[in-house]
């Protein structure tokens, strides 16, 4: 049986679900092709929305325009490129919208969160792995240890603490929300010479005056790891239940660098704590293993789910595509920034 080509949109929004995104394949060998598919069609809305499974903010415009202005089905990119950055509504400049033979990938906003979409062909999906995996992944991320075969990030990551000792080193990645901003908010972080499995312990005795500037999660998440607590799950479990977390709230402490008093202050503070917004912990999801820990954080009744992500060298070398990918998405709106195509 013959494989037929597909186009695969994949919508990056929370909203959808507990990674924050929605894929859905599509009977097109070309994005050139599903526009023109839709061109004609008699309610643009309806039609977006039954093709790809959700209410894409603002991707129906181009339609809506072409049955108003009448405007002639584009034959080639480049002619799409153009009805796209004259027509398409998105809250952002002409970069917002980028467009090549192989794909589309859009970053706008809907007034209350950052949102990006993507059309990307078989061709681009099969030619840049370690740049798309993370977006096909779904809930949760699989384990694994690849033992000691060589990895290192492909795009800039932040250095978190003085190097320790162990031969692995650990990466976090927090994919969280503030005042609406939502596409790589916080530069992921490695831990150099540390092992997932000894984060905890690294955690606890990082000298905060002599490290890099953290991420809020990462700094409840050091105040929450337990005194002699190795394991880094239960400080994740605390964090589940942090008050806050959320788009509207403010939920940072101005936590010392002691631990054994941040500790102290932050459990107090979980104690006391009342979520908002809808927020149900409850309705998180938390994987731990040696390798890789993964939290998919219930935030928000209206905007769901925020992901976090730890992992060391071990995972990295056994999914090594899924790891560059998983740091990329972290570190840029667009999977394919800079990307050519073999041959290009």
């Amino acid at each position: 049986m013959q494989y037929r080509r597909a186009v695969h949109f994949v919508y990056r929004s929370h909203y959808e679900g507990r990674l924050s995104k929605r894929i859905r394949r599509l009977p097109d060998e070309t994005v050139l092709d599903w526009f023109r598919r839709g061109w004609d069609c008699d309610d643009p809305e309806s039609w977006v929305e039954n093709e790809l499974g959700v209410d894409v903010y603002g991707l129906d415009s181009i339609f809506e325009a072409a049955r108003e202005h009448g405007l002639p089905r584009p034959a080639s990119t480049n002619e799409l490129r153009e009805l796209l950055h004259e027509h398409l509504y998105v809250e952002g400049d002409e970069d917002s919208i980028r467009l090549d033979d192989h794909s589309l990938r859009v970053r706008t906003d809907d007034d209350e969160v950052e949102l990006a979409y993507f059309f990307l062909d078989d061709e681009v999906v099969a030619s840049a792995p370690g740049r798309l995996a993370y977006l096909f992944q779904s809930w949760p991320l699989p384990g694994g240890d690849g033992g000691r075969a060589p990895f290192a990030a492909e795009v800039p990551v932040a250095v978190a603490a003085p190097a320790g000792s162990d031969a692995a080193n650990t990466y976090a990645v927090f994919l969280t929300f503030y005042d609406g901003e939502s596409l790589a908010r916080t530069q992921p972080l490695v831990f150099p010479g540390v092992g997932l499995p000894d984060l905890a312990g690294h955690l606890r005795t990082v000298d905060l005056d002599g490290a890099a500037e953290w991420p809020e999660e990462l700094l409840v998440l050091r105040a929450l790891v337990a005194p002699g607590e190795d394991a880094v799950g239960p400080a994740l479990e605390r964090c589940n239940r942090w008050p806050g977390f959320n788009l509207n709230a403010e939920p940072w402490p101005d936590l010392p660098n002691d631990h054994d008093t941040a500790h102290r202050q932050a459990m107090e503070l979980l104690t006391a704590g009342q979520y908002v917004d809808g927020r149900r912990p409850d309705a998180s999801h938390i994987e731990v293993g040696e390798h890789l820990a993964q939290v998919s954080m219930h935030c928000s009744e209206s905007f769901g789910y925020q992901q976090w992500f730890l992992f060391d060298t071990g995972w990295a070398a056994a999914h090594p595509e899924l790891a560059q990918s998983l740091l990329r998405y972290g570190n840029h709106w667009d999977p394919l920034e800079d990307w050519k195509a073999p041959g290009a």
